[in-house]
């Protein structure tokens, strides 16, 4: 379906789960791992006369997260109730934010194919988790062990135009959420959730049209996919002269399509007031210039970095800094070998590779950065071939042993010494007399046989500019 005569119009709104050690109004734990409705309290449930004290923790996380976006801190918040009845809700209600959020007013930039976008935060408000509700044969099941765990939710403005950039808004998202350490970012384990909102008018028509939110998405391809799917229904519709209702669907997966599960809400169906139980949070004096100290360098800024330091590409340092534990081992790596670019092609290549092959985390890789620094300096020195190098690091991968350890047990040096390629290079060159004809009666591409042949005759561990050198030298005269 064709959105040549439609505009798209696309907002975001994620669910982070913040990383502290207990629930946002209560002293339960707030672990993933837990059996079901181990952590569980009054407070949780709901139950007559148990008060909500407000975890601070999850406060200053928030207001990292709110920096992070660059947000503006309220200095006075307010928490407000938002009633709803869903059997995953024990109290009846949800405390939230609405209109007096911890953050607001923030820019987010990142790129999509080269090219350069920003978006408006609207807000990022703190609140807590529903339970879980488990579907089994004609029965349903409750698990509110995430019931009150603390989440931030960060609200974009409608400025995303397509699929693809929403999905990377979102990747941007969950990579500042990692290097605050404030949220592991695990989709499939919901501790970060994305809901999307999109709607379709004429192209050029000011008005929006009418809103639909997909609900939980849990993946970023599924943030793509079920928007191309809703896009492509929307237009549908309106080409046929049906209407668009605004509602709230999921995304079945399987089937790639949305279905629709409700109608959507507005705020005055929730009934919003001031949570009588809570002081509002108001922000002493210098408190978040503080936590702006302890901010650590941001993606987008360790990234350009990269680049003036390093002198490496714009995608090289995109890459690089996706992850901060990627980051992290990158710059180890050259402080360990003192060559950038090496750097950057042997973690981005080989060291990338594998990785997501074996589907690893960096902390369980046993190449430590100073290792790999040594090989490239092994390489750079041409005590051993970019090709051995390969065979070294593959070896390092299993054993976590040195470069060198591995170079001299395996006999893995490089030959540099003239004669001793010179040698193999006329060994090479007298045993192929038809080849050597064939090659000064003008067929070049045969100089690539004899090349194979040397290293073949050397293990591999010919000096390649000498084998080059040595053989222009005998076969064009």
């Amino acid at each position: 379906m064709s959105n040549s005569n439609w505009d798209v119009v696309i907002g975001l709104e994620i669910h982070a789960q913040l990383q502290t050690k207990t629930k946002v109004f209560a002293g339960d734990k707030s672990e993933f791992s837990s059996l079901p409705n181990q952590n569980l309290s009054p407070i949780t449930l709901g139950m007559p006369g148990a008060l909500p004290v407000v975890n601070k923790t999850a406060i200053d996380y928030s207001i990292k997260i709110g920096l992070a976006l660059g947000c503006d801190i309220r200095e006075k918040s307010v928490y407000a109730r938002k009633h709803y009845f869903y059997p995953d809700l024990p109290k009846g209600y949800q405390i939230s934010q609405f209109d007096k959020p911890l953050c607001e007013n923030g820019t987010i930039e990142f790129s999509v194919e080269g090219e350069k976008k920003k978006v408006f935060i609207e807000r990022a408000h703190m609140e807590e988790d529903a339970g879980k509700s488990m579907h089994k044969g004609g029965y349903s099941l409750i698990d509110y062990n995430r019931a009150g765990v603390p989440l931030l939710e960060i609200v974009s403005g409608p400025d995303m135009t397509t699929p693809k950039e929403a999905a990377e808004y979102a990747r941007t998202i969950r990579t500042i959420l990692r290097y605050l350490d404030v949220c592991d970012g695990n989709l499939e384990e919901g501790s970060m959730r994305c809901d999307c909102n999109v709607s379709i008018k004429p192209k050029g028509q000011k008005e929006l049209g009418t809103k639909v939110e997909i609900k939980n998405v849990n993946s970023f391809r599924f943030v793509e996919k079920s928007l191309e799917y809703e896009i492509n229904r929307q237009i549908a519709l309106k080409e046929a002269g049906e209407e668009i209702f605004q509602e709230t669907r999921l995304y079945d997966q399987a089937k790639n399509k949305t279905v629709g599960m409700r109608s959507k809400e507005e705020a005055q169906d929730y009934r919003y007031f001031p949570d009588p139980d809570l002081l509002p949070v108001v922000l002493p004096d210098g408190y978040v210039e503080k936590i702006k100290e302890s901010l650590p360098e941001l993606p987008l800024a360790r990234g350009k970095r990269f680049q003036d330091e390093y002198e490496i590409p714009e995608y090289d340092a995109s890459v690089l800094t996706q992850e901060k534990e990627m980051a992290d081992y990158f710059e180890n790596t050259v402080k360990a070998s003192g060559n950038p670019k090496a750097s950057s092609n042997w973690i981005m290549g080989e060291f990338l590779k594998i990785l997501n092959e074996e589907k690893k985390e960096i902390s369980e890789v046993k190449v430590s950065p100073k290792n790999l620094g040594s090989l490239i300096k092994m390489i750079d020195s041409k005590k051993i071939s970019g090709k051995m190098g390969k065979a070294v690091f593959a070896e390092m991968w299993k054993s976590g042993e040195e470069a060198e350890k591995i170079v001299s047990e395996k006999g893995m040096s490089q030959i540099t010494d003239p004669d001793q390629v010179l040698a193999i290079v006329k060994k090479v060159v007298d045993s192929s007399p038809g080849q050597v004809e064939q090659y000064k009666g003008g067929k070049n591409k045969l100089f690539g046989f004899f090349v194979g042949q040397v290293m073949k005759e050397s293990k591999g561990q010919a000096n390649p500019e000498l084998v080059n050198k040595f053989l222009k030298e005998l076969l064009d005269t």
